[in-house]
């Protein structure tokens, strides 16, 4: 101690000492009461308390003073980790896509009832149709309990194509899904082609009049959404169609109304709001029926193809996260399922009721992958 501490004097007047705390006893109790995020509130706290900050007598630590001052830090300590733990929501697109409205939506609504304490926090990370968000998240994020990621059936196309540089499902944990997106096909308002017969038509003349936009990569879902209408129309040779695959719908909805593309193929929630705009027409819905509040729009079963190609949308987590942690967020997303906003949302998007949710929606993913793997075999897309 300084030559002018009270301990110092003490011992020179051969008092008792009293038990004064070093600055590694404070850390010890600090990391005891709130871990080492208390440290500094204690040596601030400690000044008034002795003549030297360095040093505090254990009788005045126990003062109601010091406690009062004490707990004050503790509850500024506590809101501050609790606002750090505000949960994220990646959405791996451009805002206005298919992933984003999952974020969004869901995060939106599990705030609204409940199910979190705070407003979820979406991100938006574009590329790679949806890489980069999975290559963050398996690299850099991956025991992040606060995170939760969107996906889809394009998701899983693009592991079941090895379109993540060698990544795959079992890298990370599917939460599950609450909704499945009708697959569409669509023109822009202008456009010449009034049916889905009259674009087949138009590409079995000359398969390069006609170039498709899509928010997934070449070869993702929204990229065999036609050539699986095309193969009902017997036709054979996919490498002649023409696809751009875009960052998510809006960013293919530009380039089909734009005319750099003649059509665009993406999910129903993707177009609601440029169809009550009158920017697109959807020209055929890729469901078994018609879907409710858009009965006017025909399938494609209806115009001579049977084709059924639905967009599940949900969402999975880090895959070093707790069982815990999986389950609680299973349990979110089911409360979500269940609501009345959601229901709301779903008639409002044109989503048709899917619901798969926990454990046992990792073996369904799995399955999607390896059909979506044979499926591509057969259509050319991959070896």
């Amino acid at each position: 101690p300084p030559h002018d501490h009270p301990m110092q004097n003490a011992r020179r007047r051969h008092e008792p000492v009293g038990h004064y705390l070093l600055p590694r006893e404070i850390a010890s109790i600090s990391t005891f009461v709130h871990g080492d995020r208390l440290l500094s509130a204690f040596l601030v706290l400690l000044s008034p308390c002795a003549g030297n900050p360095a040093y505090v007598k254990w009788e005045e630590l126990m003062t109601n003073r010091f406690f009062k001052a004490l707990a004050t830090s503790a509850a500024i300590t506590v809101g501050v980790a609790s606002a750090a733990s505000a949960a994220e929501c990646i959405a791996p697109a451009n805002p206005g896509g298919g992933w984003d409205f999952t974020c969004r939506q869901i995060g939106k609504i599990m705030y609204d009832i409940g199910a979190v304490d705070k407003p979820v926090q979406v991100t938006n990370m574009p590329g790679a149709g949806g890489g980069l968000a999975f290559n963050t998240v398996v690299n850099e994020r991956n025991d992040d309990a606060d995170l939760i990621i969107a996906a889809s059936s394009a998701t899983t196309t693009r592991l079941a194509q090895n379109a993540y540089a060698g990544r795959t499902a079992d890298e990370v944990r599917f939460v599950g899904a609450i909704g499945a997106d009708p697959g569409i096909i669509a023109v822009a308002a202008d456009s010449p082609y009034n049916s889905l017969k009259d674009l087949v038509d138009a590409i079995l003349a000359d398969p390069g009049s006609v170039a498709f936009a899509g928010g997934s990569a070449v070869g993702g879902f929204d990229h065999l959404k036609p050539l699986m209408v095309l193969k009902e129309a017997g036709f054979t040779d996919i490498t002649k169609i023409k696809y751009i695959g875009v960052d998510g719908g809006a960013d293919a909805i530009t380039q089909t109304v734009g005319g750099f593309t003649q059509a665009m193929t993406g999910d129903m929630s993707e177009v609601v709001s440029f169809l009550a705009n009158g920017d697109i027409r959807v020209i055929a819905v890729l469901t078994d029926e018609r879907v409710p509040g858009f009965e006017d729009i025909p399938t494609a079963t209806e115009q001579g193809y049977s084709v059924v190609a639905v967009n599940w949308r949900g969402l999975y987590v880090p895959k070093g996260v707790s069982d815990d942690t999986f389950n609680s967020w299973a349990d979110k997303l089911q409360m979500v399922a269940d609501s009345a906003e959601w229901k709301e949302a779903m008639a409002a998007n044109g989503l048709a009721p899917f619901t798969k949710v926990g454990g046992n929606f990792q073996g369904y993913v799995d399955g999607l992958v390896a059909d979506i793997n044979a499926m591509s075999k057969e259509l050319g897309v991959i070896q």
